[in-house]
């Protein structure tokens, strides 16, 4: 049988190519907002019995999630087979402990939420931090993708002379990766967090790689305040400006302005979130996890 996958409003790119990609259905729907601010949805396609994908990255996640919820609660309503859910970004990965008594552990509670609703997810680099598994978590099947070979083959094709540099030492191991398979050298930077906005970074020696292009490298870029302190000190050390490669766009308040204005060469990014850095496109990894 035939799939069909639908998009939840500022994800119609990658559905479509999901749908081509797959050669499955492309659903259509009517999702727009009441005066009085409440979400309206309405399914167009036939579904009944079908298996469906719904394509909905969760950036800005509280915005999103009660249309996501009220199209899947439809789905069932209208007998369909299955649904897979495709969220390139999850959110409310974080919040994994209780660091202050009295505090919600929101990564559980969401992933208990998103489980009631679909009957499988697929992810890229999801910010398992102290969580080993997905499965900790979540009660469905949940398939984990990886967007270090595609960033890989970036570097190669495009940074002549390039040194990764990974934010931390708990990056140490997906740094290595991307910096082995794109054949280039990498360092790791010390970082002690104080607070959300309020980080204190030193760089390891880098008098050896005055002629490398730096390529700082993160999972998400965020307040971007790691990487525009490590801009600073590469400057200190007389290193070139550098190129900076986020796999989630997520960019608070003005981080990507300010990102660009501390002196970088170019900002590049994976299109989990859509933004105007999307350079990488995590389609072509997706896509076969969908047959």
């Amino acid at each position: 049988m035939k799939k069909i996958v639908f998009a939840l409003p500022g994800n119609e790119a990658l559905a479509k190519y999901f749908a081509n990609t797959i050669q499955a259905d492309l659903g259509v729907t009517e999702i727009r907002n009441f005066p009085d601010g409440e979400t309206y949805v309405r399914i167009l396609s036939s579904v009944e019995g079908k298996e469906v994908i719904v394509v909905c990255t969760l950036h800005q996640p509280d915005a999103k999630l009660l249309p996501l919820l009220f199209i899947c609660n439809l789905l069932r309503d209208l007998k369909v087979r299955s649904i897979c859910l495709v969220a390139p970004y999850l959110a409310y990965m974080r919040q994994d402990k209780q660091f202050n008594p009295g505090e919600a552990v929101t990564s559980a509670y969401f992933a208990k939420l998103l489980s009631l609703q679909v009957d499988r997810l697929v992810t890229v680099d999801p910010h398992l931090h102290r969580r080993v598994s997905m499965k900790e978590i979540y009660s469905i099947p949940c398939e984990v993708l990886h967007a270090d070979g595609l960033i890989s083959e970036w570097v190669k094709k495009y940074i002549p002379n390039a040194l990764l540099i990974g934010p931390d030492s708990e990056s140490e191991q997906w740094v290595s990766e991307v910096a082995k398979n794109a054949g280039v050298p990498f360092i790791v930077l010390e970082k002690i967090r104080h607070g959300d906005c309020d980080v204190e970074i030193s760089v390891p020696k880098v008098e050896g790689y005055k002629n490398y292009t730096p390529v700082l490298v993160d999972d998400i870029i965020s307040t971007a305040r790691t990487m525009i302190e490590t801009v600073e000190l590469l400057k200190k050390a007389g290193m070139k400006p550098p190129v900076c490669i986020g796999v989630h766009a997520v960019f608070a308040g003005n981080a990507y302005k300010d990102l660009i204005k501390s002196g970088v060469s170019k900002v590049i990014t994976c299109n989990t979130i859509f933004h105007e850095s999307n350079a990488i496109d995590i389609g072509e990894i997706i896509a076969p996890h969908l047959l």
